[in-house]
């Protein structure tokens, strides 16, 4: 025989036996009766999910397959106050070689369009228990054969809605575009669920599967893993879950997000105030027990940090983070980049609405540590936080950080209040670099050299501007060693004092060196008050008295300088200035008592005996200080006439002029006047 007469033979076998078949078929849809197999399709959806079942009356099709198909059907166990599923159309599909026996058994399940009703009780169970309980009882191997050949293995959702509801808190969520196949293979003790969900918006590719499924219907333990892939969230788990007496569940998660502040935000949470919250990923060991969701071997990314440590979820109740995490290297700065302190032009404090709303929607509680951490210019080095939570109210303590060459201290309080926002700061800084320190935090860079820094303030407000409006509190800086920058006191004083009437000329460069420099402040309202400045150096003292406005960014200084011919220590000063400083802070505009110079001029000093001048008033009412300031008599050296000093009462004179005003050079004298 050829082999094309066998390929023949064979083919007219096989077309021989679908002929049977579709005869078989054709004979057994007019010998069983459409009731009888919509009962048994009846009593086996009854038997396999232990509800109620109610629906119309089904439309039976045994060829060319067998599909019983029910309308407006409802699942709901007895005396239920809400179905567990509604569904427009039940269609069940029936296993071909029993049905040739004359035997019915249902293949598998779909609901189109389907609303699935899961209600959680405040014991733990739900409406769906008589479900939980028929497949338990199906899928026993010591159960009776007739209940595991009830018993259907696969169930297709089409086009479906799960509605979630928690009966202790009266919290709902809805799953909709639901398009699920569940499966639980008879050869096999395992279960699986594939295919997709829409959650707020967004589509979620869902995998689930079970290794032990009749153990997890019996709340055993049995291995569990669960992938959800979207557009905000991938999240994957690998480990095992049990629910007696309690659910518990350990393995393995990871999870990943372009943006964690999107991923809040979808899943509900409103994200802290300000910057930051993106690209994110995470992989712990984790347990759920108790409402709490421990994670350990924490390894955290966020927004290119990375961070090592423990976690802990409390979902039972409010919602609190707690944890211990450390890493090598921290930049904070995403985080403070949406905090606008001053307006665009960077010369006003903002008068924006702070914006604490998210710091209302759960609790924290978190010890951070780090060998570098960045916060915009500031770099900081070893550095122990604690950050808590409560309420709204934000509370951050420094334990200890390594900063700009010293020690920082102190803690920093942020709370929401009806008013607004609330704050409080208490912070040292010891022994740091000043240049650094007041630079990096303050934006002021006009003092150089080490010391202590200390600032007490609190304040209360809607915006920065109202903050700074309502501030009060004290503030000290102790220098030692360092330079006060764009100013040579030395230079000018002693320029002043050989040449009074010659001018400050550019004195806004070089640098006033100092041993001690002490500045004492107490803040009212917004006012930040001098209660004791002085600036000691080898051959320069400065005094200060005055205030400075925070809300409006200026200040109104008056002070007196004072040179020493060798050192500070001498009984008696070669030369004194009054001065006052008035204007803002970026630009501030030092005068000069001009008046007391002018009986030091050997030109100006023929004028002052030509007539009596009147009461000339003293030097501290020229510049408003509180104490009268002495001004010595020129050195004998000055008189370019070579004649003897002369003390010479100060004649009556214009007021304090900018410095900027004065005469570059001694004035020639003016004619004498008619007799």
């Amino acid at each position: 025989m050829t082999a094309a007469t066998g390929f023949k033979r064979l083919g007219i076998a096989v077309a021989g036996v679908i002929v049977l078949a579709v005869g078989a078929l054709a004979a057994m849809s007019l010998l069983i009766s459409s009731d009888r197999v919509r009962e048994e399709a009846k009593a086996q959806i009854r038997g396999a999910t232990g509800l109620d079942l109610t629906m119309r009356e089904g439309v039976v099709s045994l060829f060319p397959t067998g599909i019983v198909t029910f309308s407006d059907v409802m699942l709901a166990e007895e005396g239920a106050r809400e179905p567990a599923l509604v569904t427009q159309r039940l269609v069940t599909r029936l296993r071909l070689l029993p049905l040739l026996a004359g035997r019915i058994e249902i293949a598998d399940v779909t609901l189109e369009r389907p609303e699935i009703n899961l209600t959680f009780a405040p014991d733990g169970g739900s409406n769906w228990s008589g479900l939980i309980g028929a497949l338990a009882r199906a899928l026993d191997p010591k159960g009776q054969h007739a209940d595991r050949a009830a018993s259907f293995s696969e169930i297709r959702v089409d086009k479906g809605t799960i509605k979630l509801r928690d009966g202790r808190t009266g919290a709902t969520e809805r799953l909709t575009e639901v398009d699920l196949a569940l499966a639980w293979p008879s050869i096999s003790r395992s279960f699986g669920a594939t295919g997709q969900v829409m959650w707020r918006g967004e589509l979620i590719d869902v995998a689930l599967s079970l290794s032990d499924f009749t153990a997890a219907l019996t709340g055993e333990r049995s291995g569990l893993k669960l992938r959800l892939n979207g557009t905000l969230i991938n999240l994957a788990f690998d480990g095992s879950m049990s629910t007696r007496p309690t659910l518990k569940v350990d393995g393995t998660v990871s999870a990943a997000s372009k943006s964690l502040r999107d991923t809040l935000r979808w899943a509900g949470v409103k994200p802290p105030p300000g910057g930051g919250f993106g690209p994110f990923a995470l992989k712990a060991k984790t347990s759920i027990a108790s409402g709490t969701i421990s994670l350990a071997g924490v390894n955290l990314e966020l927004d290119g940090n990375t961070a090592e440590g423990v976690l802990a979820f409390a979902t039972d109740g409010r919602q609190t983070l707690q944890g211990t995490l450390a890493a090598e290297e921290i930049d904070l700065t995403p985080y403070l980049s949406a905090v606008r302190l001053v307006t665009a032009n960077e010369r006003d404090w903002s008068e924006l609405p702070i914006a604490l709303e998210g710091l209302r929607g759960f609790d924290l509680d978190l010890r951070l540590s780090a060998a570098k951490i960045a916060i915009g210019r500031v770099k900081l080095g070893n550095t122990a936080i604690a950050a808590n939570l409560r309420s709204g109210k934000l509370s951050l303590t420094v334990a200890r950080s390594q900063a700009f060459g010293g020690l920082v201290q102190g803690s920093v309080t942020l709370a929401a209040t009806d008013a607004g926002a609330e704050f409080k700061s208490d912070m040292q800084f010891n022994d740091v670099d000043l240049d650094g320190c007041l630079g990096g935090i303050f934006n002021i860079r006009r003092i150089e050299g080490r010391g202590n820094l200390s600032l007490a303030v609190e304040a209360s407000g809607h915006s920065v501007l109202a903050l700074t409006q309502n501030m009060n509190g004290s503030a000290a800086l102790n220098a030692r060693d360092g330079a006060l920058l764009r100013i040579n006191a030395e230079q000018l004083l002693g320029r002043l004092m050989r040449r009074p009437l010659s001018g400050a000329g550019d004195f806004r460069t070089g640098r006033t060196p100092f041993e001690k420099l002490v500045v004492n402040l107490k803040i009212t309202r917004g006012e930040a008050k001098i209660e004791e400045a002085r600036l000691e150096g080898a051959r320069v003292r400065m005094t200060f008295t005055g205030s400075s406005s925070i809300p409006n960014r200026d200040l109104d200084l008056r002070g007196l300088a004072t040179l020493f011919a060798n050192r500070t220590s001498d009984a008696q000063p070669a030369f004194e200035l009054a001065f006052a400083v008035t204007g803002p802070w970026d630009d501030p505009l030092p005068l000069f008592d001009h008046q007391s110079l002018i009986p030091r001029s050997p030109s100006a000093r023929p004028l002052l005996k030509l007539s009596e001048p009147p009461a000339a008033p003293t030097v501290s009412d020229r510049v408003s200080a509180g104490a009268e300031v002495r001004v010595p008599a020129a050195p004998a050296d000055a008189n370019a006439n070579g004649d003897p000093p002369t003390e010479v009462a100060p004649a009556a004179g214009p007021a304090i002029a900018p410095a900027q005003t004065l005469a570059p050079s001694e004035p020639a004298a003016p004619a004498a006047p008619p007799q």
